[in-house]
């Protein structure tokens, strides 16, 4: 059996191999969406009972109200568990994206195009938004640089986050990452049951105004149906790659970018399209010779085999009107000119121009957040950034000259819409009948 699958555009099975591909975070089975329903409402109605309880249950940690929240003790221990280089990578990570994510801002603006309107936006950033950082399989200090820096940057009042701590191992560069960038206050719960705390509060952990963040599928659910309670990035789904090439370039390098995406999780989708049948050839061969050097070799090799594909494509133009279709996550332009196509590319999440410039260096410290649209949402969503963190309210002030020119237009309007009273505020100020 093939290590990953190998197609053309013209395969007779094609379409049914790219929606295995494109449809596999699609479905969340029923008993799922139940479960997280249920510790939604548990948490809702009874506070920390059952956060406690659940996190005994998954998590095999026994907390206690006192002990739920991370101390400083414990962040001072984390920066004595971690090496100097640790510090500094972090230390330089978040600053790249921090100063990034400052030219993003947006600032209250005001016009006076006319002598008698007056109108404007006033840009306020959240008092409190709350972050989510996995624990489990892996941990991810970079999670934590890239939800917490631009939430810095747009100014929110207090920065809360959540990371499970499975038999209550409690990860250092975490801790680390999460006092560099500023956050105020670190629960040791996670799953569903963290989601419905930072969304409802509990007697310990606040109430938040916008929960961000990646998780698994239970984390996932859970957002989608505390949303309208609380604000919320996106519901991210399986990650994924896919990589244009023009049959320039190193092909290990390239086996390398699909192993890179491969070894997130075994949902995970790596795919390369190519117009040269040789260079999909030699990107086959690396992988075969590359995948068993992994540490997570069985990880990576189950998002090979079930979720990604070596395409061959008669020509870029084509290759490019794919892309679009697929909108992923992560477009590397592995060509010798990307600029060239990077006109013809409308739907990415984040665009990696060139032959050096890999998927990691976007993940951890070019400057621009990894936190990205998943399974073809970048068609109208876009990476998190310093506007995800503020709220933008209209300003709108009219002088009598301004209600005297515009008003009986307004009048016109509130009639035309059956809004009898809307007319008469008005019209009253005008002394007119309505």
């Amino acid at each position: 059996m093939e290590l990953i699958q190998r197609l053309r555009f013209n395969d007779p099975g094609f379409e049914k191999a790219l929606a295995r591909i494109v449809n596999r975070g699609e479905t969340a089975q029923a008993e799922v969406i139940d479960t997280v329903r249920g510790i939604i409402d548990s948490v809702r109605h009874h506070g920390n009972k059952p956060v406690l309880e659940l996190t005994a249950k998954f998590d095999h940690l026994e907390l206690t109200q006192e002990t739920m929240e991370v101390s400083e003790q414990e962040i001072e221990d984390a920066y004595k568990a971690v090496t100097e280089r640790d510090i500094e990578c972090i230390e330089l990570a978040a600053e790249r994206v921090f100063a990034f994510h400052e030219k993003q801002k947006t600032e209250t603006w005001i016009s006076t195009d006319e002598e008698d309107v007056l109108i404007g936006s006033k840009v306020t950033p959240m008092d409190r938004v709350g972050i989510y950082v996995p624990g489990g399989k892996a941990a991810y200090p970079s999670s934590v640089i890239m939800c917490a820096c631009p939430a810095q940057v747009a100014g929110v009042g207090e920065i809360v986050m959540a990371v499970p701590m499975p038999r209550g191992e409690i990860n250092p560069h975490v801790l680390v990452a999460a006092d560099i960038c500023g956050v105020d206050r670190i629960f040791k719960i996670g799953g569903a049951q963290a989601i419905a705390a930072m969304a409802y509060g509990t007697e310990t952990v606040p109430r938040v105004d916008k929960i961000v963040g990646p998780g698994n599928i239970y984390v996932a659910i859970a957002k989608g149906q505390v949303f309208g309670q609380v604000d919320i990035d996106m519901i991210a789904g399986p990650s994924e790659i896919l990589i244009i090439n023009d049959g320039s370039g190193n092909p290990a390098h390239i086996a390398a970018d699909l192993m890179s995406q491969a070894e997130h999780d075994e949902m995970a989708s790596s795919v390369l399209v190519t117009s040269s049948q040789k260079m999909a050839d030699e990107v086959y061969a690396e992988l075969q010779k590359q995948l068993p050097q992994l540490l997570r070799t069985e990880i990576a090799a189950k998002a090979l085999k079930n979720y990604s594909a070596i395409i061959v494509a008669e020509d870029l133009a084509e290759v490019c009107e794919f892309s679009n279709r697929i909108a992923p996550e992560h477009l590397e332009l592995a060509v010798d000119n990307p600029f060239e196509l990077l006109p013809k590319i409308r739907h990415a999440g984040a665009i990696f121009m060139g032959h050096n410039t890999p998927e990691a260096m976007g993940d951890y410290l070019a400057g621009p957040n990894h936190t990205l649209p998943t399974g073809g949402t970048a068609r109208f969503h876009s990476p998190l950034c310093v506007d995800d963190y503020v709220k933008h309210s209209s300003i709108i002030n009219i002088s009598r000259q301004g209600l005297e020119r515009l008003g009986e237009e307004v009048i016109h309007l509130c009639n035309l819409e059956g809004l009898e009273a809307h007319a008469r505020t008005v019209a009253l100020r005008l002394g007119k009948k309505v």
